[in-house]
């Protein structure tokens, strides 16, 4: 039980924290120049990803997984 509170606590003091700024993936670097008479000749990076949401479901299931192997863990050994 001691195991559980002190998951939920740390898992309490550190969402917060993980969920208050967006998380992006990195743009690549400079892309390679378009072919002669393809487009309008401009040659722009795309957009970023956010990865934010991935990120926080990984850490709930963990968190939930982690819950569930304790609670096994214990009844197994009771």
């Amino acid at each position: 039980m001691k195991t559980l509170i002190k998951m939920l606590l740390l898992a309490c003091l550190i969402l917060p924290y993980s969920l208050n700024e967006p998380v992006r993936a990195d743009p690549p670097g400079d892309p390679p120049p378009l072919p002669g008479g393809h487009g309008s000749g401009t040659n722009q990076p795309p957009a970023t990803a956010p990865i934010d949401g991935g990120i926080g479901i990984l850490f709930l299931l963990g968190i939930a997984w982690a819950g569930m192997k304790s609670k096994s863990d214990r009844q197994d050994g009771a």
